[in-house]
């Protein structure tokens, strides 16, 4: 197992000042066992840890970073905007550049409002939802992860939730109460629902591209239930595109299944890198927010200076660029690189992908489509694939459930490095 002595430091002393060393879980490499790695710096695909360390990096600080790191435009914008003032506290005109930007590019979508986590666009819409049917029960599917709002912790990414109970402590049961789960891929399921309770839904979420507990792709009859069965009952529908939205295409999922929610949230990428969420639908559903209408939500460094010009400047980047047919290609590159290594793997893998999403998938069964909790062995033999990846200098998300992000700074060289250091890995793990 690879260790990095500065890093390891670096953790004693975090565990003493920071819970389980880390700001988010799934950093503390729980999943896989071993230290950490702490980044001192990074620059296009690649990441330094504080040793020194270099790794060609599949994480991209977990999707927002779809130019790669510290790419040089966002860099100046952000420097600019920041001579001007970090945090005003009211309008400034990055807001409503990056706001017209996201209504041209989404379907159906005529009004967002920011926020700063992808959790809160979710906590927004839902609330906004409710105002707008009058409504109060919400569904969620099951291995969906929508943040850590109260009402959303259950069933989340992790696969240990149970049905209609907290997958947190801290969260009372009836704060979900008038949450109902669903699995994925489950017709029957979802028309029994709406049979039952349909007239006593406010809205129904989903990520049209599950990426939270694998890449589990969905059916385009399944969603298109979906879509039929919520306009009948006057329920809804939420797009999750927080990780999906401007990175499988400019509309997101939405454009490439070509069907329209009735709202939608965002986040990752229309920060470039900042911290930024946002969340938006038609005007009649929008006009519930205060001040023009009655539902509430506020906060003080929504639509952040900074933020919006580093938003602002990625969106122009990946529209001048061509991105997104340049990054369906990188992902073709790699996934017929990759089809050889995995056909003479030693057990069960699969790679599952979506334009520049790319999974790795251990389950013996093939690559699911709803939530499947993998065995103890696969979970064994993922952790000694990630440690035998970091020993060949490619990162890779550590968590067996947790996706790969391709960007514009991955170069082909680089697709064969994550090829050839996979062909190595595979054939010391068993």
């Amino acid at each position: 197992m690879t260790s990095s002595k500065r890093s390891e430091q670096l953790y004693a002393r975090a565990c003493h000042v920071i819970p389980g060393g880390v700001s988010s879980p799934v950093r503390a490499f729980r999943a896989v066992g071993g230290t950490p790695r702490f980044i001192e710096r990074a620059a296009g695909a690649y990441i330094f840890d504080a040793d020194g360390r270099r790794y060609l990096d599949f994480v991209g600080s977990w999707g927002p970073l779809i130019l790669g790191h510290a790419h040089p435009e966002v860099v100046a914008a952000v420097t600019e905007a920041c001579t001007r003032g970090t945090t005003f506290g009211a309008p400034c005109a990055g807001e409503v550049e990056l706001a017209e930007r996201i209504v041209r590019a989404y379907p159906g979508l005529e009004q967002v409002r920011f926020v700063s986590s992808g959790t809160e666009a979710v906590m927004s819409a839902i609330r906004v939802a409710r105002a707008a049917t009058g409504r109060d029960l919400i569904v969620k599917f099951s291995g969906c992860y929508h943040g850590h709002a109260d009402h959303l912790l259950v069933a989340a990414g992790s696969g240990l939730a149970t049905f209609e109970k907290p997958s947190s402590a801290g969260v009372p049961a009836a704060f979900v109460s008038s949450t109902r789960v669903l699995p994925l891929d489950d017709e029957a399921a979802l028309r029994e629902l709406f049979a039952r309770e349909g007239d006593r839904l406010a809205a129904v979420i989903i990520e049209p591209l599950p990426a939270n507990h694998g890449l589990l792709l969905q059916r385009q009859s399944f969603l298109e239930i979906l879509r039929e069965e919520t306009r009948r009952h006057g329920t809804l529908l939420i797009f999750d595109e927080v990780i999906s939205g401007f990175r499988l295409a400019r509309g997101g999922a939405s454009e490439r299944l070509g069907i329209v929610p009735d709202m939608a949230t965002f986040g990752k990428v229309i920060g470039g890198g900042m911290p930024v969420g946002a969340f938006g639908g038609a005007r009649r559903v929008m006009s519930r927010l205060a001040p023009e209408g009655d539902t509430y939500q506020a906060g003080t460094l929504s639509g952040n200076p900074v933020a919006m010009a580093a938003g602002v400047t990625t969106l122009d980047i990946l529209e001048r660029e061509s991105a997104w047919q340049k990054l369906e290609l990188q992902g073709a590159a790699l996934e017929s690189m990759l089809a050889p290594v995995l056909a003479n793997a030693r057990f069960p893998m699969q790679l599952v992908r979506a334009g520049s999403l790319v999974w790795l998938s251990l389950h013996e069964g093939g690559a699911p489509r709803a939530a499947s909790t993998l065995s103890e062995r696969a979970m064994a033999r993922f952790a000694r694939l990630f440690h035998a990846m970091l020993e060949r200098g490619v990162y890779l998300p550590p968590s067996p459930y947790e996706v790969c992000f391709l960007s514009l700074a991955h170069r082909a060289e680089d697709i064969e490095q994550f090829a050839g250091a996979l062909r190595e890995s595979l054939a010391v793990v068993d």
